[in-house]
């Protein structure tokens, strides 16, 4: 037997350090993303923030001699993605933080795996709806609720911030089965296809945002933290985090590597707190875990025998992988 569990431990112990270097990178994504609309409009914040990312996933792309797709029709999906995937989120978890904590975001975030079943099921018909996910769903649904704290009343900026932040989540929860459907099964290489999508996604802002918002500021006039936090967010959050996804991935599979979305909540609230010194009611993070516990249930991970991955599963899985990067 130890023979046999011998590279199991190996595996473990080279899985480890990216597991939780990937939960303080994208937990502490909401944390940087506070300190750039401090000075930045959120759209700027993604448009750096993106490019950042696109470059430096160029730059891997480049050192592997690993080639971006030609497909047009590809790229047209994957502009899609990186409108409703990467640009709409990243702004919205902007205009949110603008109004609410950095860790409230990083809890609403949470909420994108029990978007993404719902999405697939009645949007796309690329899966079908169990009971299992279905009591997930709805015990998800419940910790949204109580994460509002519907029953003190909610309203003003606030709830608006916290609405923001759920959208964003929403943007992640429906590119998902999107990309499932029209991107899932491609030859290229899954850095390749992320490259590809941030690229267009930064092509979009900077048409986008200079209309809307008008002229950048001048890079002279912005703080070291804010520069920092946009290297920060690009660089690691949006570029370096993926890479090290993936070697997750291979080196653990997808389910285990997708369990760091239960982290990222962990992180962001611990950063926040010690670093901004944010508080939370009480209620909120009872309803992160009662969202995770919806998460859970929808993903058959409560059960003691592990169950064979059903269709079902399979879009919340991908969600938990790519919801934060």
């Amino acid at each position: 037997m130890s023979t046999a569990t011998a590279p199991d431990r190996l595996s473990l112990r080279a899985f480890l350090p990216g597991y939780l270097a990937l939960a303080v990178i994208w937990g502490a994504s909401f944390l940087f993303i506070k300190i750039g609309v401090r000075e930045l409009h959120p759209l700027y914040l993604t448009l750096f923030r993106v490019g950042t990312g696109a470059l430096t996933l160029l730059v891997v792309l480049a050192v592997t001699r690993v080639q971006l797709p030609r497909d047009p029709k590809l790229w047209a999906h994957l502009t899609v993605a990186g409108a409703i995937g990467v640009a709409l989120p990243f702004t919205l978890f902007g205009y949110g933080e603008e109004r609410v904590s950095s860790v409230l975001a990083g809890i609403w975030n949470a909420t994108t795996p029990l978007i993404a079943l719902p999405m697939a099921v009645f949007a796309f018909r690329t899966e079908r709806l169990t009971s299992r996910g279905a009591v997930g769903v709805g015990l998800g649904f419940a910790g949204v609720l109580t994460i509002l704290g519907v029953w003190e009343g909610v309203g003003g900026s606030h709830l608006t911030g916290q609405l923001m932040c759920f959208g964003a989540a929403a943007c992640y929860g429906f590119v998902i089965p999107y990309m499932k459907r029209f991107v899932a099964g491609r030859s290229e290489s899954g850095v390749a296809l992320s490259a590809a999508q941030l690229v267009a996604a930064t092509v979009l802002l900077a048409i986008v945002t200079p209309l809307l918002v008008g002229a950048p500021p001048a890079p002279a006039s912005l703080s070291f933290d804010v520069i920092g936090s946009v290297l920060a967010l690009g660089a690691l959050g949006t570029g370096l985090a993926f890479v090290i996804n993936m070697r997750n991935i291979r080196l653990a599979g997808a389910s285990t590597a997708s369990t760091v979305t239960y982290v990222i909540p962990i992180a962001a609230t611990v950063i926040g707190v010690l670093a901004l010194d944010e508080r939370l009611s009480w209620y909120q993070p009872v309803g992160a875990v009662v969202v995770l516990a919806g998460v859970a249930v929808s993903q058959g991970l409560v059960r003691r025998r592990k169950p064979p991955v059903s269709r079902a599963s399979e879009p919340i899985r991908q969600a938990a992988q790519q919801a934060s990067y």
